[in-house]
């Protein structure tokens, strides 16, 4: 397990000059998270290329990338080119590879046979999968490859989220993954999170089980009353289906298809792709990037999926039971009330309360079980989805509600107590879980 820490001060320094960052080569520059990486890279290295299966569409993506960050030095740092014709030569002369195809192994496979044949020894080659095993994408490959193999999984849109999860292979050189860590940390202005090479790594583990748990939810309550329940009061940024509208329903099905085929914890049920999704991606259902999902709109009209049906309702005319509750919570964390907040939230009344309760409660539960298997502590698990996915923490969750109130909560949803719940409950240590001299956890509790 790799720890959580970056190297700082004198020792990052020394790692940051052991090696020069002058050209990147990008492939699959035209996706989102292909030029969004490539915008970041210029920010930092004078030569960045883009590479994608036509020289077109790689122009598309710096097009995309000069809009997404408004930025001068973007054009200025940046080529454009294709597989075909460009992509030997420009892998030549790149320190680093940074792979960002879609989200399928053969895909990447096949491209890595390319860059295998091209690159340098000393060369890095980084992969953006979402959770793909670095092991696995790497396996049969030559001494040179696996050494300078790794996994730097950024979130979208990267201009914008910082969270970034570093995954080490095990023949990974821990030389190139200090170096990574801090080039990204220094450099890309990164918070680096270290995770271990399992299914989803640390932040689409715990992260897709509270969307996927609220996707199955929508298929009996709808999709409106979903995100009113786990919404902005419950810590996040985005609620859950509108999340999963914004990443695309294809990405959300592999991601949670990979963990439900390759893990069996205690949370495997809630990990299974509902039905209903399966079929309406059939019929070409795969959220914002088609215009439809979960939610879409017709004009200044939002309208929610009607899972029976098929078809959508304008959101205005769904009738919810009463909330009240949620409106209370919020006038509080508006004042900074945050644990009286909360205390509202953990005593209200009615079923839907309670259901929402326990979506909280598994994701808390969830990310501690998960600590000492995804990430070394559950630091890490709380950094990358507070830098990842903008949600709060799950420790800062039990903080501010309290570790007896977090483990009567989890016990009311009939979900497994992680034991460092218990025995904080009890002994009343450690007083805080979440611990970040640099973040301010008060942004986590959203007044609406």
């Amino acid at each position: 397990m790799s720890s959580n820490s970056s190297p700082t001060g004198a020792s990052a320094r020394k790692i940051l000059s052991s090696r020069n960052i002058e050209r990147v080569v990008v492939l699959g520059a035209n996706g989102t998270m292909g030029y969004g990486s490539a915008a970041l890279f210029t920010q930092a290295v004078p030569h960045v290329t883009f590479l994608a299966r036509t020289k077109a569409k790689a122009d598309e993506g710096l097009a995309a990338a000069i809009s997404q960050v408004r930025s001068p030095t973007v054009a200025s740092r940046a080529e454009t080119g294709d597989y075909d014709k460009d992509l030997e030569a420009a892998v030549a002369k790149a320190d680093l590879v940074f792979e960002a195809l879609t989200e399928d192994f053969d895909i990447k496979k096949a491209m890595f046979d390319r860059v295998e044949k091209a690159r340098r020894d000393d060369s890095i080659v980084a992969t953006v999968t979402s959770g793909l095993s670095i092991n696995s994408l790497c396996e049969g490959r030559g001494d040179s490859f696996r050494k300078n193999f790794l996994g730097l999984h950024f979130f979208n849109p990267p201009n914008v989220i910082t969270g970034t999860e570093l995954i080490a292979g095990n023949d990974t050189d821990p030389a190139v993954v200090d170096f990574v860590d801090v080039f990204s940390r220094v450099r890309l202005g990164r918070e680096m999170i270290r995770t271990a090479d399992t299914p989803a790594f640390a932040g689409n583990r715990v992260g897709f089980k509270v969307l996927n748990e609220a996707a199955q939810l929508a298929e009996t309550l709808g999709p409106v009353l979903v995100d009113k329940l786990v919404g902005p009061y419950t810590g996040r940024a985005l609620t859950p289906l509108a999340t999963i509208d914004l990443v695309g329903w294809d990405i959300h099905r592999a991601i949670v298809d990979n963990v439900f085929e390759l893990t069996n914890d205690e949370a495997h049920a809630t990990l299974e792709l509902p039905a209903y999704m399966a079929k309406l991606m059939d019929k070409g259902v795969l959220g914002d990037k088609t215009g439809a999902g979960f939610f879409k709109r017709d004009g200044k009209t939002r309208l929610a999926l009607d899972v029976a049906s098929g078809g959508y309702k304008p959101v205005s005319e769904i009738a919810l039971p009463d909330l009240g509750y949620i409106d209370d919570v919020a006038k509080l964390y508006h004042q900074g009330r945050y644990e009286e907040g909360i205390q509202i939230f953990l005593g209200a009344d009615g079923d839907e309360a309670a259901l929402a309760r326990k979506v909280i409660a598994g994701y808390i539960s969830y990310a501690f079980h998960r600590a000492g298997e995804v990430t070394e502590t559950i630091t890490g698990i709380d950094l990358i989805m507070g830098a990842g996915f903008n949600w709060a923490p799950p420790s800062v969750l039990v903080d501010t509600m309290g570790p007896a109130s977090a483990v009567a909560m989890i016990e009311e949803a009939g979900l497994p107590v992680p034991e460092i719940l218990s025995k904080a409950a009890a002994s009343g240590e450690p007083r805080r879980f979440f611990d970040h001299p640099a973040i301010n956890i008060g942004k986590y509790f959203v007044a609406g």
